[in-house]
């Protein structure tokens, strides 16, 4: 099963939704990632962020959604509209869902602040991703309906 974590840029937050669920998934899942407008790098905070947390990110780089090596089954959107943001929308005969995270990228501050907005963002998608493989996902792959209701919910989870 491959998740396509979706957002504009895929420099920052649908890096780190790659990156933590390939880190974590069970056999036969997979994780990619893409922008609908790539900014053709990745954050550096994101990468630091990832290294210190344990996960690698070789391999990885931004891309865009018109060259994805694989369809996806799944398409997670990360992106977030409380600042304007334009969400994109993947069309075609796949499951979709809405985890909208701030982008820990655009926040001015002190360095604390910003590293704040990076750990916020990471805690927010680690436990959407945890909450994500903890579900039955043999069962709920026979049952779109109910995936499609548990992916919805996950989406609105904060980290405890």
């Amino acid at each position: 099963m491959n998740v396509l974590f979706l957002c504009t840029g895929n420099s920052c937050r649908s890096l780190i939704s790659e990156a933590v669920f390939n880190h974590l998934a069970p056999a036969g899942w997979h994780a990619l990632s893409a922008g609908s407008q790539p900014t053709g790098r990745l954050n550096a905070r994101a990468l630091q962020l990832l290294a210190e947390k344990g996960i690698p990110t070789d391999g990885y780089y931004s891309k865009s959604w018109d060259a994805l090596p694989v369809t996806p089954d799944i398409v997670v959107t990360v992106c977030a509209s409380a600042a304007g943001e334009t969400c994109p929308a993947y069309l075609g005969p796949v499951l979709r869902t809405h985890w909208g995270v701030e982008d820990p990228s655009h926040v001015e501050g002190t360095p604390e602040q910003i590293t704040a907005a990076f750990e916020q963002a990471y805690a927010i998608l680690r436990a959407r991703i945890d909450a994500f493989i903890a579900l039955p996902l043999d069962a709920l792959a026979q049952d779109r309906a109910r995936f499609k209701a548990e992916l919805d919910r996950i989406g609105t989870l904060l980290p405890a």
